[in-house]
């Protein structure tokens, strides 16, 4: 017999055992409504104390099987296991809706306390980190001239001068050639060499095989410059922030050259203007230009 089949066995023997004494409890009322009545009419019994107490007492009994009787009958059919099995699934789903409202509700907090700690440590971070300012630097004369052999074909004073006081502190980033003809490390300053030689090294400084490698090499930095050769600076003049050029007012006869400044998406912004002197051999120009 399976548990099912031995519960509904034990169910049909409880019903059995209730409608029984609920039979033997009016066989009893009925005999024993008869004798009350025979001992009242009689034997006189109750002449002393109250006329037709019989009646009162049966009618008391009457209403305690009449509660024995809806207990067997409707109590019990209506609000039996089955009626007690189904409100306590009822409960049990009306709480466990309860619950997965609170669990949405404690997700949506969750979530909105995450979203609001990210926005604070965003903000954080953007107060404390401000923005990359990646920056050209250069020295070009007329005809956007940079250099030849490898070499600058000029000396100004001025312009290695303020080269140093810009870029002191500062990660620079320039191509293997422009390395080799400045020979070692700038000091005060993280000198990274873009080069596809897989085998290139240098002392003291970072050697990568792109321009992405050079600038995750110095994004610590907020204000890195780039700083040659003429293939990086073509490379990158449009991708940058802000260009620091010194034009120095001679034409030279050159092989290598700046990329052209497209004025429509750069924009001069300050401008300086010097004359020769004695430690400048010629008239130049100190210029920054910024994106549009």
């Amino acid at each position: 017999m399976t548990p099912e089949q031995h519960e509904l066995y034990e169910n049909a023997r409880k019903r059995v055992r209730q409608k029984r004494r609920l039979y033997i409890h009016f066989v009893v009322f009925v005999v024993g409504s008869g004798f009350l009545f025979v001992i009242d009419r009689i034997l006189k019994v109750g002449d002393n104390f109250l006329q037709d107490w019989f009646i009162y007492a049966s009618l008391l009994w009457f209403f305690f099987w009449v509660l024995h009787f809806i207990n067997v009958f409707i109590t019990k059919r209506f609000m039996g296991k089955d009626w007690e099995r189904k409100q306590t699934e009822k409960l049990v789903l009306k709480q466990e809706k309860s619950i997965e409202k609170i669990k949405k509700r404690l997700e949506k907090e969750s979530q909105f306390i995450a979203e609001s700690q990210f926005q604070k440590e965003l903000k954080r971070k953007t107060i404390s980190k401000p923005k990359q300012t990646v920056t050209i630097i250069a020295a070009i004369a007329n005809d956007n001239a940079l250099g030849k052999d490898n070499k600058l074909i000029w000396h100004l004073s001025a312009d290695l001068k303020r080269f140093k006081a810009t870029t002191t502190g500062h990660h620079i980033i320039m191509g293997r050639n422009t390395f080799e003809s400045i020979g070692r490390p700038l000091p005060n300053r993280t000198t990274i060499i873009i080069t596809r030689n897989p085998t290139f090294k240098a002392d003291g400084c970072i050697v990568v095989n792109s321009i992405e490698e050079a600038l995750d090499a110095s994004k610590e930095d907020a204000t890195p410059f780039i700083i040659g050769g003429a293939q990086i600076y073509k490379q990158m003049i449009n991708s940058v922030d802000k260009l620091d050029i010194t034009e120095v007012h001679h034409s030279f006869e050159a092989d290598a050259f700046f990329p052209t400044i497209d004025k429509t998406i750069w924009k001069e912004t300050s401008r300086q203007n010097f004359n020769a002197d004695e430690k400048n051999q010629y008239n130049y120009s100190f210029v920054t230009y910024e994106k549009r």
